[in-house]
């Protein structure tokens, strides 16, 4: 009973460390958001972009970022693609991990993006 047990906190815990991992790393993510510069178009507090026109980045839900980073990467031509000269040439070198990670920081930071009802 107890071997049963302990396998089954072990296999939870593995299953919960796999998600936090799948969500992004935060520490990581603000590092490839740096490496790739990300700031030099969305402001240094990803927030306040250099033009009007760019997206507010800080505060926004994960997986919108996810999907839009994944959407510059496949192109305007493909299925669920985004065509942006720009953002399709900084998210081609990312990996799903990179993604996952520069989305978890953005939405961890505080933004001025409301809901209103």
């Amino acid at each position: 009973m107890k071997k049963t047990f302990a396998l089954a906190l072990l296999a939870g815990a593995s299953a919960l460390s796999a998600n936090a991992f799948a969500a992004g790393n935060v520490a990581a993510g603000k590092a490839a958001a740096e490496k790739y510069n990300c700031a030099s178009c969305h402001g240094k507090d990803y927030s306040s972009p250099i033009d009007p026109s760019y997206p507010k980045l800080a505060g926004q839900h994960r997986d919108y970022l996810e999907h839009a980073m994944l959407g510059y990467q496949r192109g305007a031509n493909a299925a669920n693609g985004r065509g942006n000269a720009i953002m399709g040439s900084q998210a081609k070198p990312l990996s799903k991990q990179d993604i996952a990670n520069i989305s978890a920081y953005l939405a961890s930071l505080p933004g001025s993006l409301v809901l209103r009802k």
